[in-house]
Protein backbone atom coordinates (compact mmCIF):
# COMPACT_ATOMS: atom_id res chain seq x y z
CA UNK A 1 0.00 0.00 0.00
CA UNK A 2 1.35 3.24 -1.24
CA UNK A 3 1.90 4.88 2.53
CA UNK A 4 0.21 8.57 2.81
CA UNK A 5 0.90 11.82 1.84
CA UNK A 6 2.50 14.22 4.44
CA UNK A 7 1.00 17.42 3.87
CA UNK A 8 3.90 19.63 4.90
CA UNK A 9 3.86 23.55 5.07
CA UNK A 10 4.45 25.62 2.17
CA UNK A 11 8.51 27.01 2.47
CA UNK A 12 9.02 30.82 3.41
CA UNK A 13 7.28 33.17 5.81
CA UNK A 14 4.77 35.16 3.59
CA UNK A 15 2.31 32.17 3.67
CA UNK A 16 2.65 32.56 6.90
CA UNK A 17 2.39 36.08 7.60
CA UNK A 18 -0.81 36.47 5.49
CA UNK A 19 -2.27 33.82 7.45
CA UNK A 20 -1.67 35.66 10.26
CA UNK A 21 -2.75 39.41 9.20
CA UNK A 22 -5.70 38.24 7.67
CA UNK A 23 -6.71 36.36 10.32
CA UNK A 24 -6.19 38.88 12.79
CA UNK A 25 -8.39 42.03 10.21
CA UNK A 26 -10.86 39.23 9.86
CA UNK A 27 -11.25 39.28 13.75
CA UNK A 28 -11.00 42.85 14.24
CA UNK A 29 -13.46 43.33 11.34
CA UNK A 30 -16.07 41.06 12.85
CA UNK A 31 -15.51 41.21 16.61
CA UNK A 32 -14.20 44.06 17.70
CA UNK A 33 -16.45 46.77 18.19
CA UNK A 34 -15.28 50.29 18.19
CA UNK A 35 -17.10 53.89 18.70
CA UNK A 36 -18.03 56.28 15.49
CA UNK A 37 -20.33 59.16 15.41
CA UNK A 38 -21.79 58.12 18.89
CA UNK A 39 -22.26 54.35 18.19
CA UNK A 40 -20.76 51.76 19.39
CA UNK A 41 -21.11 48.92 16.99
CA UNK A 42 -18.60 46.45 14.65
CA UNK A 43 -17.21 47.44 11.50
CA UNK A 44 -19.73 45.73 9.26
CA UNK A 45 -21.92 47.84 11.07
CA UNK A 46 -20.68 51.36 11.57
CA UNK A 47 -20.49 50.51 7.17
CA UNK A 48 -23.71 49.35 6.40
CA UNK A 49 -25.16 52.33 8.36
CA UNK A 50 -22.54 55.47 6.40
CA UNK A 51 -24.36 53.69 4.07
CA UNK A 52 -27.99 53.43 4.85
CA UNK A 53 -27.22 57.45 5.56
CA UNK A 54 -27.23 57.90 1.92
CA UNK A 55 -30.65 56.65 1.45
CA UNK A 56 -31.40 58.14 -2.38
CA UNK A 57 -28.49 55.58 -3.05
CA UNK A 58 -29.11 52.62 -0.41
CA UNK A 59 -33.05 52.55 -2.08
CA UNK A 60 -31.32 52.54 -5.20
CA UNK A 61 -29.66 49.62 -4.37
CA UNK A 62 -31.94 47.63 -2.38
CA UNK A 63 -34.35 47.86 -5.22
CA UNK A 64 -32.52 46.75 -7.51
CA UNK A 65 -31.21 43.87 -5.32
CA UNK A 66 -34.74 43.04 -4.74
CA UNK A 67 -35.96 43.41 -8.36
CA UNK A 68 -32.48 40.69 -9.35
CA UNK A 69 -34.15 38.52 -7.02
CA UNK A 70 -37.99 38.92 -8.24
CA UNK A 71 -37.19 38.50 -11.59
CA UNK A 72 -33.73 35.62 -11.65
CA UNK A 73 -36.46 32.71 -10.95
CA UNK A 74 -38.78 33.71 -13.57
CA UNK A 75 -36.31 33.75 -16.37
CA UNK A 76 -34.14 30.78 -15.96
CA UNK A 77 -37.19 28.60 -15.36
CA UNK A 78 -36.69 27.81 -11.17
CA UNK A 79 -40.09 28.64 -10.59
CA UNK A 80 -41.00 25.74 -12.70
CA UNK A 81 -39.32 23.00 -10.29
CA UNK A 82 -41.43 21.65 -7.43
CA UNK A 83 -44.32 23.14 -5.79
CA UNK A 84 -42.37 25.11 -2.69
CA UNK A 85 -40.15 26.65 -5.46
CA UNK A 86 -43.46 28.23 -7.17
CA UNK A 87 -44.52 29.03 -3.90
CA UNK A 88 -41.24 30.97 -2.95
CA UNK A 89 -40.99 32.82 -6.57
CA UNK A 90 -44.59 34.14 -5.88
CA UNK A 91 -43.69 35.48 -2.74
CA UNK A 92 -40.40 36.85 -4.19
CA UNK A 93 -42.47 38.97 -7.09
CA UNK A 94 -45.06 40.50 -4.29
CA UNK A 95 -41.80 41.61 -2.64
CA UNK A 96 -40.89 43.50 -4.99
CA UNK A 97 -44.34 44.74 -5.60
CA UNK A 98 -44.47 45.81 -2.02
CA UNK A 99 -40.77 47.74 -1.86
CA UNK A 100 -42.37 49.59 -5.55
CA UNK A 101 -45.40 50.48 -3.49
CA UNK A 102 -43.94 51.52 -0.23
CA UNK A 103 -41.06 53.35 -2.20
CA UNK A 104 -43.48 55.32 -4.33
CA UNK A 105 -46.02 55.92 -0.93
CA UNK A 106 -49.15 54.37 -3.07
CA UNK A 107 -49.91 51.75 -0.54
CA UNK A 108 -53.24 51.72 1.56
CA UNK A 109 -53.13 52.84 5.24
CA UNK A 110 -52.93 49.67 7.19
CA UNK A 111 -49.79 48.28 5.34
CA UNK A 112 -48.35 51.52 6.06
CA UNK A 113 -48.64 51.67 9.36
CA UNK A 114 -44.88 51.93 11.05
CA UNK A 115 -44.78 48.58 12.43
CA UNK A 116 -45.80 46.94 9.07
CA UNK A 117 -44.24 47.51 5.49
CA UNK A 118 -41.72 50.80 6.47
CA UNK A 119 -40.59 48.54 9.44
CA UNK A 120 -40.32 45.48 7.44
CA UNK A 121 -38.66 47.45 4.63
CA UNK A 122 -36.87 50.48 6.69
CA UNK A 123 -35.35 47.89 9.15
CA UNK A 124 -34.72 44.47 7.60
CA UNK A 125 -34.88 44.70 3.87
CA UNK A 126 -32.35 47.87 3.64
CA UNK A 127 -30.59 46.74 6.68
CA UNK A 128 -30.22 42.60 5.29
CA UNK A 129 -29.62 44.16 1.74
CA UNK A 130 -26.49 46.36 2.65
CA UNK A 131 -25.35 44.00 5.28
CA UNK A 132 -24.97 41.48 3.67
CA UNK A 133 -23.10 41.82 0.52
CA UNK A 134 -21.11 44.03 2.75
CA UNK A 135 -20.56 40.63 5.00
CA UNK A 136 -19.87 38.52 2.41
CA UNK A 137 -16.64 40.59 1.86
CA UNK A 138 -15.45 41.29 5.04
CA UNK A 139 -16.10 37.25 5.51
CA UNK A 140 -12.81 36.90 2.67
CA UNK A 141 -10.53 37.46 5.85
CA UNK A 142 -11.63 34.70 7.75
CA UNK A 143 -12.98 32.17 5.67
CA UNK A 144 -10.36 32.61 2.45
CA UNK A 145 -6.46 32.75 3.48
CA UNK A 146 -6.09 29.74 6.25
CA UNK A 147 -8.13 30.29 9.44
CA UNK A 148 -10.31 27.97 8.40
CA UNK A 149 -8.57 25.42 7.38
CA UNK A 150 -6.60 25.55 10.80
CA UNK A 151 -9.40 25.76 13.13
CA UNK A 152 -10.79 22.58 11.24
CA UNK A 153 -7.84 20.66 11.97
CA UNK A 154 -8.12 21.37 15.30
CA UNK A 155 -11.35 20.79 15.66
CA UNK A 156 -11.37 17.31 14.22
CA UNK A 157 -10.92 15.19 17.61
CA UNK A 158 -14.09 16.58 18.81
CA UNK A 159 -16.38 16.16 15.76
CA UNK A 160 -16.94 12.64 15.97
CA UNK A 161 -17.48 12.14 19.93
CA UNK A 162 -19.84 15.61 20.04
CA UNK A 163 -21.44 15.30 16.91
CA UNK A 164 -21.11 12.21 15.55
CA UNK A 165 -20.09 13.63 12.48
CA UNK A 166 -16.60 13.01 10.50
CA UNK A 167 -13.46 14.94 11.66
CA UNK A 168 -13.64 16.67 7.84
CA UNK A 169 -16.98 17.84 8.65
CA UNK A 170 -15.12 20.98 11.22
CA UNK A 171 -14.30 22.92 7.67
CA UNK A 172 -17.98 22.64 7.04
CA UNK A 173 -19.51 23.20 10.23
CA UNK A 174 -17.34 26.55 10.57
CA UNK A 175 -17.94 27.59 7.61
CA UNK A 176 -21.77 27.21 7.74
CA UNK A 177 -22.27 29.15 10.75
CA UNK A 178 -19.81 32.04 10.02
CA UNK A 179 -20.40 32.09 6.61
CA UNK A 180 -24.14 31.79 5.60
CA UNK A 181 -26.45 28.58 5.11
CA UNK A 182 -26.29 28.65 1.53
CA UNK A 183 -22.86 28.03 1.50
CA UNK A 184 -22.75 25.69 3.78
CA UNK A 185 -25.69 23.53 2.27
CA UNK A 186 -23.09 24.07 -1.05
CA UNK A 187 -20.61 22.07 0.36
CA UNK A 188 -22.51 20.09 2.81
CA UNK A 189 -24.19 18.53 -0.44
CA UNK A 190 -20.88 18.57 -2.33
CA UNK A 191 -19.18 15.87 0.41
CA UNK A 192 -22.69 14.13 0.94
CA UNK A 193 -22.62 13.54 -2.98
CA UNK A 194 -18.45 12.72 -3.29
CA UNK A 195 -19.49 9.89 -0.26
CA UNK A 196 -17.81 11.07 2.13
CA UNK A 197 -20.86 12.25 4.33
CA UNK A 198 -23.33 9.08 5.05
CA UNK A 199 -27.00 10.49 5.28
CA UNK A 200 -27.76 11.16 8.93
CA UNK A 201 -24.04 13.25 9.04
CA UNK A 202 -25.55 15.03 6.26
CA UNK A 203 -28.87 16.04 8.09
CA UNK A 204 -26.89 16.47 11.09
CA UNK A 205 -24.75 18.85 9.67
CA UNK A 206 -27.27 20.65 7.09
CA UNK A 207 -30.01 21.18 10.28
CA UNK A 208 -27.62 21.72 12.61
CA UNK A 209 -24.66 23.92 11.56
CA UNK A 210 -25.98 25.57 8.23
CA UNK A 211 -27.46 28.73 10.40
CA UNK A 212 -27.89 32.17 8.96
CA UNK A 213 -24.54 33.88 8.70
CA UNK A 214 -22.68 36.33 11.27
CA UNK A 215 -24.19 39.24 8.94
CA UNK A 216 -27.48 37.86 9.22
CA UNK A 217 -26.95 38.21 13.29
CA UNK A 218 -25.68 41.49 13.17
CA UNK A 219 -29.55 42.56 11.68
CA UNK A 220 -30.89 40.08 14.39
CA UNK A 221 -28.82 41.80 16.97
CA UNK A 222 -30.25 45.15 15.77
CA UNK A 223 -33.23 44.75 15.46
CA UNK A 224 -33.40 43.47 19.17
CA UNK A 225 -31.17 46.01 20.58
CA UNK A 226 -28.37 44.02 21.65
CA UNK A 227 -25.76 45.09 19.67
CA UNK A 228 -24.08 46.34 23.22
CA UNK A 229 -23.61 42.79 23.61
CA UNK A 230 -22.76 41.33 20.41
CA UNK A 231 -19.64 39.38 21.61
CA UNK A 232 -21.62 38.01 24.07
CA UNK A 233 -24.30 37.29 22.18
CA UNK A 234 -22.22 35.62 18.83
CA UNK A 235 -20.52 33.79 21.22
CA UNK A 236 -23.05 32.21 23.28
CA UNK A 237 -25.08 31.42 20.37
CA UNK A 238 -22.71 29.33 18.87
CA UNK A 239 -21.89 27.29 21.64
CA UNK A 240 -25.83 26.86 22.34
CA UNK A 241 -26.52 26.12 18.77
CA UNK A 242 -23.68 23.30 18.58
CA UNK A 243 -24.96 22.00 21.64
CA UNK A 244 -28.46 21.61 20.72
CA UNK A 245 -26.78 19.88 17.59
CA UNK A 246 -24.76 17.44 19.69
CA UNK A 247 -28.44 16.37 21.81
CA UNK A 248 -30.23 16.03 18.44
CA UNK A 249 -27.75 13.72 16.58
CA UNK A 250 -28.77 11.34 19.40
CA UNK A 251 -32.42 11.68 19.24
CA UNK A 252 -35.06 11.03 16.74
CA UNK A 253 -35.54 11.47 13.64
CA UNK A 254 -31.80 12.31 13.21
CA UNK A 255 -30.81 9.22 15.22
CA UNK A 256 -32.66 6.28 12.98
CA UNK A 257 -31.40 8.08 9.89
CA UNK A 258 -29.09 5.63 7.52
CA UNK A 259 -25.51 5.75 8.87
CA UNK A 260 -24.00 3.39 6.58
CA UNK A 261 -20.72 3.79 5.46
CA UNK A 262 -17.31 5.31 6.57
CA UNK A 263 -16.32 8.48 6.26
CA UNK A 264 -13.54 9.17 8.92
CA UNK A 265 -10.04 9.87 8.04
CA UNK A 266 -6.80 9.89 9.68
CA UNK A 267 -4.62 12.30 10.54
CA UNK A 268 -1.53 12.62 8.46
CA UNK A 269 1.03 10.39 9.17
CA UNK A 270 4.28 12.14 11.14
CA UNK A 271 2.41 14.98 12.24
CA UNK A 272 1.23 16.48 15.62
CA UNK A 273 -2.38 17.72 15.51
CA UNK A 274 -1.07 21.12 16.03
CA UNK A 275 1.62 20.59 12.87
CA UNK A 276 -1.34 19.48 10.75
CA UNK A 277 -3.51 22.31 11.41
CA UNK A 278 -0.35 24.75 11.11
CA UNK A 279 0.42 23.07 7.37
CA UNK A 280 -3.23 23.47 5.89
CA UNK A 281 -3.84 26.97 6.79
CA UNK A 282 -0.92 27.52 5.33
CA UNK A 283 -1.08 25.15 2.69
CA UNK A 284 -4.08 27.31 1.46
CA UNK A 285 -3.00 30.52 2.60
CA UNK A 286 -0.30 29.75 0.00
CA UNK A 287 -2.16 28.85 -2.60
CA UNK A 288 -5.39 31.28 -1.98
CA UNK A 289 -7.00 33.75 -4.57
CA UNK A 290 -5.64 37.14 -4.59
CA UNK A 291 -7.53 39.14 -2.25
CA UNK A 292 -9.06 41.23 -5.05
CA UNK A 293 -10.12 38.26 -6.75
CA UNK A 294 -11.91 36.63 -3.46
CA UNK A 295 -13.30 40.13 -2.59
CA UNK A 296 -15.39 40.48 -6.03
CA UNK A 297 -16.47 36.44 -5.56
CA UNK A 298 -17.68 37.01 -1.92
CA UNK A 299 -19.11 40.00 -3.12
CA UNK A 300 -21.27 38.28 -5.88
CA UNK A 301 -22.29 35.19 -3.59
CA UNK A 302 -23.28 37.94 -1.25
CA UNK A 303 -25.34 39.57 -3.24
CA UNK A 304 -26.97 36.73 -4.69
CA UNK A 305 -28.05 35.50 -1.25
CA UNK A 306 -29.38 38.98 -0.45
CA UNK A 307 -31.04 39.02 -3.87
CA UNK A 308 -32.69 35.15 -2.67
CA UNK A 309 -33.92 36.44 1.06
CA UNK A 310 -34.84 40.38 1.33
CA UNK A 311 -37.85 39.76 -1.28
CA UNK A 312 -39.32 37.21 0.84
CA UNK A 313 -38.34 39.14 4.15
CA UNK A 314 -41.11 42.04 2.76
CA UNK A 315 -43.47 39.21 1.52
CA UNK A 316 -43.34 36.70 4.01
CA UNK A 317 -42.52 38.87 6.90
CA UNK A 318 -46.16 41.10 6.52
CA UNK A 319 -48.01 37.77 5.48
CA UNK A 320 -46.18 36.60 9.24
CA UNK A 321 -47.19 39.66 10.76
CA UNK A 322 -50.57 40.04 9.83
CA UNK A 323 -50.84 35.84 10.36
CA UNK A 324 -49.99 36.91 14.26
CA UNK A 325 -52.14 40.05 14.69
CA UNK A 326 -55.36 38.59 13.36
CA UNK A 327 -55.28 35.14 12.99
CA UNK A 328 -55.08 32.25 15.84
CA UNK A 329 -52.17 30.32 13.86
CA UNK A 330 -49.47 31.35 15.86
CA UNK A 331 -51.05 30.73 19.01
CA UNK A 332 -51.61 27.04 17.96
CA UNK A 333 -48.14 26.66 17.50
CA UNK A 334 -47.08 28.77 20.55
CA UNK A 335 -48.87 26.22 22.93
CA UNK A 336 -46.57 24.25 21.74
CA UNK A 337 -43.77 26.17 23.32
CA UNK A 338 -45.68 27.61 25.83
CA UNK A 339 -45.04 25.66 28.89
CA UNK A 340 -41.26 26.03 28.76
CA UNK A 341 -41.52 29.91 28.42
CA UNK A 342 -44.34 30.07 30.95
CA UNK A 343 -41.42 27.46 33.67
CA UNK A 344 -38.81 29.49 32.59
CA UNK A 345 -41.10 33.06 33.14
CA UNK A 346 -40.00 34.65 29.73
CA UNK A 347 -41.89 38.44 29.66
CA UNK A 348 -45.62 37.43 29.12
CA UNK A 349 -45.09 33.53 28.27
CA UNK A 350 -47.65 32.97 25.40
CA UNK A 351 -47.47 36.10 23.96
CA UNK A 352 -43.38 34.84 24.06
CA UNK A 353 -44.12 31.46 22.87
CA UNK A 354 -46.77 32.48 20.10
CA UNK A 355 -44.17 35.03 18.42
CA UNK A 356 -40.87 32.24 18.96
CA UNK A 357 -42.88 30.13 16.92
CA UNK A 358 -43.22 32.38 14.05
CA UNK A 359 -39.86 31.63 13.57
CA UNK A 360 -40.77 28.76 11.31
CA UNK A 361 -42.45 31.00 8.93
CA UNK A 362 -39.73 33.28 9.00
CA UNK A 363 -36.31 33.28 11.01
CA UNK A 364 -36.92 37.68 11.43
CA UNK A 365 -40.59 37.21 12.65
CA UNK A 366 -39.86 36.38 16.38
CA UNK A 367 -37.04 40.08 16.32
CA UNK A 368 -40.32 42.09 14.99
CA UNK A 369 -42.96 40.70 17.10
CA UNK A 370 -40.69 40.99 20.63
CA UNK A 371 -38.28 44.18 19.88
CA UNK A 372 -39.87 45.60 22.64
CA UNK A 373 -39.58 42.78 24.92
CA UNK A 374 -37.54 42.82 28.17
CA UNK A 375 -33.65 42.32 27.89
CA UNK A 376 -33.70 38.30 28.95
CA UNK A 377 -36.65 37.97 26.07
CA UNK A 378 -34.67 39.67 23.07
CA UNK A 379 -31.50 37.92 24.00
CA UNK A 380 -33.51 34.61 24.37
CA UNK A 381 -35.54 35.64 20.78
CA UNK A 382 -31.68 36.58 18.99
CA UNK A 383 -30.27 33.27 20.01
CA UNK A 384 -33.47 31.17 18.99
CA UNK A 385 -34.19 32.89 15.57
CA UNK A 386 -30.76 31.50 14.70
CA UNK A 387 -29.94 28.18 16.35
CA UNK A 388 -32.95 27.17 15.03
CA UNK A 389 -31.77 26.89 11.57
CA UNK A 390 -34.80 25.93 10.01
CA UNK A 391 -37.19 28.34 8.50
CA UNK A 392 -39.65 28.20 5.19
CA UNK A 393 -38.68 31.42 3.71
CA UNK A 394 -35.18 30.51 2.87
CA UNK A 395 -33.04 27.68 4.70
CA UNK A 396 -35.93 25.29 4.28
CA UNK A 397 -36.59 24.94 0.41
CA UNK A 398 -32.36 25.51 0.52
CA UNK A 399 -32.02 21.90 2.19
CA UNK A 400 -35.11 20.22 0.07
CA UNK A 401 -32.62 21.86 -3.38
CA UNK A 402 -30.17 19.26 -2.05
CA UNK A 403 -30.08 15.58 -3.00
CA UNK A 404 -29.79 15.21 0.54
CA UNK A 405 -33.11 12.20 1.42
CA UNK A 406 -35.14 14.69 4.36
CA UNK A 407 -38.52 15.20 4.25
CA UNK A 408 -40.68 18.51 5.05
CA UNK A 409 -42.46 16.50 8.12
CA UNK A 410 -38.85 16.09 9.27
CA UNK A 411 -37.43 19.24 9.07
CA UNK A 412 -40.89 20.42 11.08
CA UNK A 413 -40.02 18.36 14.20
CA UNK A 414 -36.00 18.83 14.16
CA UNK A 415 -37.42 22.67 13.98
CA UNK A 416 -39.44 22.12 17.28
CA UNK A 417 -36.39 19.95 18.70
CA UNK A 418 -34.39 23.10 18.27
CA UNK A 419 -36.39 25.62 19.78
CA UNK A 420 -37.68 24.09 22.73
CA UNK A 421 -34.37 23.05 23.56
CA UNK A 422 -32.75 26.70 22.34
CA UNK A 423 -35.47 28.50 24.75
CA UNK A 424 -34.27 26.48 27.40
CA UNK A 425 -30.28 26.77 26.65
CA UNK A 426 -30.55 30.37 26.07
CA UNK A 427 -33.10 31.62 28.72
CA UNK A 428 -30.53 29.74 31.58
CA UNK A 429 -27.38 31.36 29.62
CA UNK A 430 -29.01 34.67 29.66
CA UNK A 431 -30.24 34.75 33.28
CA UNK A 432 -26.45 33.77 34.27
CA UNK A 433 -25.28 36.55 32.23
CA UNK A 434 -27.47 39.00 33.74
CA UNK A 435 -26.54 37.82 37.45
CA UNK A 436 -22.74 38.16 36.89
CA UNK A 437 -23.06 41.18 34.44
CA UNK A 438 -22.36 39.99 30.96
CA UNK A 439 -25.58 40.86 30.02
CA UNK A 440 -27.39 44.35 30.92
Amino acid sequence: MEPERVLTAPAGAGAGLKLLLTSLLGIAIFFVPFELGGRSTILVDHLAGALIAQRPVALGIILLIIAYGAITPLLDGRWRGRPIDRVLSLFKVLGLVLAIMYVANIGPAWLMTPDRLPFLFDKLAMSVGLIVPIGAMALTFLLGFGLLELIGVLMQPVMRPLWRTPGHSAIDAVASFVGSYSVGLLITNRVFLAGKYTVREAVIIATGFSTVSAAFMIIVAKTLNLMGHWNFYFWSTLVITFVITAILARIPPISTMNDEGETDEPLPVGQSRLQAALACGLAQSSQADPVLKQLRDNLKDGLQMAAAVVPTILSVGLLGLLLAQHTPLFDLLGWLLWPLTWLLALGEPLETARALSAGLAEMFLPAILLKDADLLVRYVTAVVSVSSVLFFSASIPCILATRIPVSVGQLVVIWLLRTLLGIFLAALCGRLALAIGWLG
